[in-house]
């Protein structure tokens, strides 16, 4: 099969296009026959060996794919590496695809999808009226983190990098855009939002955007962290200004989701629903040949993409 491979971590450069192996399945598990990887953020970690869960050499990055398998359509959370023509699955990690939904469409419901609803359902209990910052509103989880924000009746103030991002934004329904490159990010969201603090905010750029995303937080607000893309670490905390502000920081990691019926298999269903009936509407940004998988980060660390981006394993 062909497949990206890496023997040594670093930046796009590293992954190589080669043949290797099919892989052979375990107990519970399945080989997939890949029709679309989806590539996520954590990829570009993977690679560098700077995700929270230490990698290993040789290794093959991804973890979300569509794949058949004995005549079945399914995405899947892969444990042999996303970026190949093949790939294993555990039985526990397939989710039947429903006929008209897209194999592109469903790489946004797993690791975007479900993160979108957790951060702002589970974790920050969004409730109807109330304000909610979404940083790096144009990708893949910015876009639908927007769309369920509005649906259970949210503010959502989007924060882009380009006018082309703000518009993505405001046509997902986004009540206001800010722009991520503001002197003054706390005073331009503050702003947007009438001149008061802030609800929620979903971050995971780190550095200076986590310290102004802290600082805007009303009384009561929730600021909750799932990445760092700037690979720069916010500001150390004084714990007096959370109990000046009442306010929370909480941190979110997927992995913790799995295995959790309610809370991976019914989740991603109920998002499957949501774009068969029309009201979700997964934003594919481009499709890459699986070969092309280095272009495909370099343009994401360039943040030139936005929605989800796609690679075919037939290219």
């Amino acid at each position: 099969m062909k497949a990206i491979q890496i023997t040594a971590f670093g930046g796009p450069d590293v992954m190589k296009y080669v043949d290797l192996a099919n892989p052979v399945a375990g107990t519970d598990e399945v080989v997939l026959d890949v029709t679309a990887v989806g590539i996520n953020y954590a990829d570009t970690h993977q690679t560098e060996n700077s995700y929270l869960s230490p990698q290993t050499l040789p290794m093959i990055p991804g973890i979300e794919v569509v794949g058949t398998h004995a005549g079945k359509r399914y995405l899947a959370s892969v444990s042999s590496g996303g970026y190949a023509q093949k790939a294993i699955a555990h039985t526990s990690v397939l989710f039947p695809i429903p006929d008209v939904v897209t194999d592109e469409q469903a790489l946004c419901m797993l690791v975007q999808g479900a993160t979108a609803w957790h951060l702002l359902k589970t974790m920050g209990n969004l409730q109807k009226g109330q304000s909610v910052v979404v940083h790096a509103a144009a990708g893949g989880v910015g876009t639908i983190a927007i769309q369920l924000a509005k649906m259970w009746g949210g503010k959502v103030i989007a924060v882009t990098s380009s006018d082309a991002k703000a518009a993505l934004a405001k046509s997902l329904g986004a009540d206001i855009t800010v722009d991520a490159q503001s002197s003054d990010l706390t005073a331009a969201i503050r702003e947007a939002n009438g001149g008061h603090g802030v609800d929620l905010v979903l971050e995971m750029v780190g550095g200076k955007t986590f310290d102004a995303s802290l600082a805007v937080l009303a009384p009561f607000g929730r600021l909750i962290t799932y990445g760092m893309a700037s690979r720069t670490p916010p500001s150390s905390i004084n714990p007096a200004v959370l109990m000046g502000g009442s306010k929370t920081i909480t941190g979110f990691w997927l992995s913790h989701y799995f295995g959790k019926k309610e809370m991976m298999n019914d989740v991603i269903n109920e998002l499957f629903q949501l774009v068969v009936a029309g009201k979700l509407h997964p934003v594919i940004g481009a499709t890459f040949p699986l070969s092309k998988a280095g272009d495909a980060h370099r343009a994401m660390l360039a943040r030139q993409t936005t929605g989800k981006i796609v690679l075919d394993p037939a290219l």
